[in-house]
């Protein structure tokens, strides 16, 4: 490993190339990983996923897209505030319904 400053001291932090090839094979294998917080880390997490199998690009693409449009076409979702949940405008805007409103009553 090369220094990393004019010092000679070494970096014990994962090298950018490490990271960039970790979300690769992430995407890759469809999984995620574990952030690495140091070089044997990012080196562990590197030799975990190349033992899994690979999803083809095809498969990749299909399934993005596929939670691309659920997430386009679902208006139903509930973590959608509606118009009813929120009351004034701006700084002055809050929740409708506060959960302690209705223990008070």
């Amino acid at each position: 490993m090369k220094p990393t400053s004019s010092t000679g001291i070494r970096s014990n932090k994962p090298t950018r190339r490490q990271l960039r090839y970790l979300r690769q094979l992430a995407e890759r294998t469809a999984t995620t990983f574990a952030m690495p917080t140091d070089i044997e880390d990012a080196s562990f997490e590197i030799s975990r996923l190349l033992k899994l199998t690979q999803s083809s690009r095809a498969d990749r693409t299909r399934e993005k897209r596929a939670v691309q449009r659920d997430l386009a076409e679902r208006p139903d979702d509930a973590t959608q505030v509606r118009s009813t949940d929120v009351v004034g405008y701006g700084s002055n805007c809050r929740w409708a319904h506060r959960p302690d409103d209705e223990q008070r009553s």
